[in-house]
């Protein structure tokens, strides 16, 4: 319904993997780890909203890895039943959450390093996802092609979101592709030229 972007990284040579924001459509998400042989190593939410979270129990049993998230988006995870009111949709099965998501944490699945950016602002538990070796950042709903994640849901901050930008995403390189929640890929590089909230 909201058109969450999930990201599926996986390594070559190990065929370990990283699932990102698992938000529906479970068997879609299963059926690509299953067409390149991965292995799930981690299930990683950028944020606890319905769409990048709802589906991360299902995922979770299917493939038995553990489940990554920012300990400040906690009260919000607890609110699934009242995100899923707002949106007129069953409430998805809780999970647990197996490992606190914390800035400066370092995720590894094969030869390449995934480190974790703590980005408080659309909520105050959002994280981004940096891989220096691929020059590739998984933004949540921080930054967009264009745009920056909305502020006026529970736990939205907007000049928070604009210190989180500008101090943890664009002093990286770039080339760096940016792969948003919602919406297309783009650069840091083209959001610095002519994003109009920056």
């Amino acid at each position: 319904m909201l058109q969450c972007n999930c990201s599926i990284f996986g390594d070559e040579s190990t065929h370990e993997a990283i699932v990102i924001d698992p938000g529906d459509e479970i068997v879609s998400i299963l059926e690509v780890v299953a067409r390149h042989g991965l292995k799930v190593k981690a299930i990683v939410i950028t944020h606890a909203h319905i769409d990048h979270i709802g589906g991360a129990q299902k995922l979770k049993l299917a493939t038995g890895a553990p489940v990554y998230m920012n300990a400040n988006d906690v009260e919000l995870q607890q609110m699934m039943d009242v995100q899923a009111g707002w949106l007129g949709v069953a409430t998805p099965e809780a999970v647990a959450i197996d490992v606190a998501a914390k800035d400066g944490d370092t995720l590894k699945f094969g030869a390449t390093e995934m480190h974790v950016l703590h980005t408080p602002g659309h909520t105050q538990g959002s994280i981004c996802l940096w891989m220096p070796a691929e020059a590739k950042l998984v933004a949540g709903d921080t930054l967009f092609r264009g745009g920056i994640g909305r502020t006026d849901l529970p736990g939205g901050d907007g000049r928070q979101i604009l210190v989180s930008i500008h101090e943890k995403l664009l002093g990286l390189p770039g080339e760096t592709v940016v792969y948003p929640g919602h919406g297309e890929s783009t650069t840091i590089a083209r959001e610095k030229r002519s994003n109009p909230f920056l």
